[in-house]
C-alpha cells in the first residue's frame, strides 16, 4: 500500500507529531526561568495556534471552553473529597516527602504556579490529544492521551508515575465527559497543590 492510499487525517496526524515534539523541545529547551512560562508556551499557546492558524478551527472543538459545566463542578468537587483522603494518606509516605516536602514557596506562590504549569499540561494533552485523536479512535482516545501523559512524568516519584496511566485515563473521561479541558485542569491543580501541603513543602 503507498503511503497517499493510507488516508489518514493530516490534522490527526499533525497533532500526534506536533505533541510528540513540544514534550520533546519542553524537556530540552527553557527558554524561561519562571517553568511555567515554559509550559504555557509549549503546551498552551503553540497548540492553540496551530488551531486557529494552521486547522482553521475554534479551540472549542478541542475542548477550549466551558462545557457541561453542571456536570464538571459535579466531577471535580467528588474528585476533589477523594484526593484530600488519598493525599492525605500517600503524601506522609516516605517517597512523596522526599520529593515534595523540601520545597520553600509560600501557599500562594505554590498555587499561583501549579496553576499556570498545569494549564498547559492540561491542554496539551486533555484538549489539544484527546480531541484530536478522538475523531479517528473514539472512546480509545481516553486511554491513548494518558500514553504520552505518563511518560512524561518519568522523573517524579515511581507511585506517582505508575498510577498516571490510570489518573491521566480518568482525566480524560471527564474532559470527554464535559467537553472541556477545564475539569481535569482543576482537578490536576488541586491534587498537585494538595499533594505539596500535605507532604509539608510549603514554607
Amino acid at each position: 500500500m503507498r503511503l497517499n492510499q493510507l488516508k489518514m487525517d493530516w490534522k490527526v496526524v499533525t497533532t500526534i507529531v506536533v505533541s510528540t515534539l513540544l514534550l520533546v523541545l519542553h524537556h530540552y529547551r527553557r527558554p524561561w526561568d519562571y517553568w511555567p512560562a515554559n509550559s504555557l508556551f509549549y503546551w498552551l499557546v503553540i497548540p492553540l495556534v496551530f488551531i486557529m492558524i494552521v486547522y482553521r478551527e475554534r479551540p472549542s472543538e478541542y475542548g477550549f471552553r466551558l462545557g457541561d459545566w453542571k456536570a464538571g463542578l459535579a466531577l471535580t468537587a467528588a474528585a476533589w473529597a477523594g484526593i484530600t483522603l488519598m493525599m492525605f494518606v500517600l503524601a506522609r509516605t516516605d517517597v512523596l516527602q522526599s520529593y515534595y516536602g523540601s520545597g520553600n514557596d509560600s501557599l500562594g506562590t505554590l498555587i499561583l504556579d501549579k496553576g499556570l504549569d498545569l494549564l498547559g499540561w492540561e491542554f496539551l494533552f486533555r484538549g489539544f490529544l484527546l480531541f484530536a485523536l478522538y475523531r479517528v479512535c473514539g472512546p480509545y482516545a481516553i486511554i491513548l492521551q494518558a500514553v504520552p501523559f505518563t511518560i512524561a512524568h518519568w522523573d517524579k516519584p515511581e507511585l506517582e508515575t505508575l498510577s498516571c496511566i490510570f489518573g491521566g485515563s480518568a482525566f480524560g473521561y471527564v474532559a470527554w465527559r464535559t467537553r472541556s479541558f477545564l475539569y481535569p485542569f482543576l482537578i490536576h491543580w488541586f491534587l498537585s497543590c494538595v499533594t505539596v501541603v500535605f507532604a509539608g513543602g510549603v514554607a
